[in-house]
């Protein structure tokens, strides 16, 4: 009891304190006058980002440069450079949707996870799948497509861990998307962690060709081994280590630069299905974080290197070097 009550506290200590991809460095004075309050965060996060693919919804088109550049930003001081460059109100004031951060989930989710921490509130951002952004208000059971996507994980002193979408914020997008649960209580069987998705797969029957990035008719970044691409970022973040959604690493950098044939994913081993499937019990769940960080530390294939191979969807690839 008392050895449980020790490690709730050190994981909420841990998830307190910047990362160093979350920490605003040198902008932290930008943080001035920010309140404490998650959804109030999350609306501020909402109101100085618009996502990649929301030109449609509110009637723009992105500039090419900001639209190739924006999201390969890392850190979060970068994406607060940027904002200031555009325009240097203080961040609580709602930017025109054409000075805006033009980001994707992992970003929004950084930025709130950044807010967050910086207030005092424990927060960690989590790769996995949402069955809501087709529109059509689907549930797990619906066998919806389960598409790629980055929430932030906050800590509420009476009910633990909830899962917030700050995409959702704004009520217009979350009207978009017929988004009909409160954005800062995503309902996990709404957005399954990459672990549950794993098991899901694995143990209980799900059809691997709903989860992807886009459904399998569109290319080959769907199934088994997408999913244990998002495990292996999901385990990072959990670490602090909140990287690009397309930085790649160990058995995964090797495989994704070979040519798919016939549209499907490349093949995975049953060693490396077995490496996931022990991540899947770190991460599946409630998560513990000593343990979490052990495997980490000790499994080669999962754990973050210095340097990842980045496949920019628009700038294409290059070898990087973590801060």
């Amino acid at each position: 009891m008392v050895d449980d009550l020790l490690g709730a506290l050190v994981s909420l200590a841990f998830h307190t304190a910047h990362s160093t991809f979350s920490e605003p460095g040198d902008l932290a004075h930008h943080y001035t006058g920010l309140p404490s309050e998650p959804a109030q965060l999350a609306r501020i996060a909402r109101d100085l980002l618009v996502h990649r693919l929301e030109g449609g919804i509110f009637g723009l088109t992105h500039a090419t440069d900001r639209l190739h550049n924006d999201a390969e930003t890392r850190y979060v001081d970068g994406i607060l450079r940027i904002l200031v460059a555009r325009d240097d109100a203080p961040l609580t004031r709602r930017r025109e949707v054409g000075d805006r951060f033009v980001g994707v989930c992992r970003d929004f989710s950084l930025l709130l996870c950044s807010f967050l921490r910086h207030t005092g509130t424990p927060a960690r951002i989590r790769s996995g799948f949402a069955d809501y952004f087709d529109g059509s208000g689907g549930s797990e059971g619906s066998g919806s497509f389960h598409g790629d996507h980055v929430v932030t994980e906050y800590w509420d002193e009476r009910r633990g861990w909830l899962l917030a979408d700050a995409q959702l914020a704004d009520p217009y997008v979350a009207d978009h998307w017929k988004a009909d649960f409160d954005p800062m209580d995503v309902p996990r069987d709404r957005f399954l962690v990459a672990g549950r998705a794993w098991r899901a797969i694995r143990e209980e029957g799900a059809d691997p060709r709903t989860f992807g990035l886009h459904p399998p008719e569109d290319g080959p970044l769907w199934g088994e081994r997408f999913v244990a691409g998002n495990i292996r970022l999901d385990l990072a973040a959990l670490n602090k280590v909140e990287t690009l959604l397309w930085d790649l690493w160990g058995e995964e950098a090797n495989a994704w630069t070979e040519d798919a044939t016939d549209g499907d994913p490349p093949p995975m081993t049953d060693t490396a299905r077995r490496v996931y499937d022990l991540a899947t019990r770190v991460t599946a769940d409630d998560v513990d974080l000593d343990t979490a960080r052990r495997l980490f530390a000790a499994e080669d294939e999962l754990r973050t290197p210095e340097t990842v191979l980045c496949l920019a969807p628009y700038n294409g690839p290059s070898r990087v070097t973590l801060r």
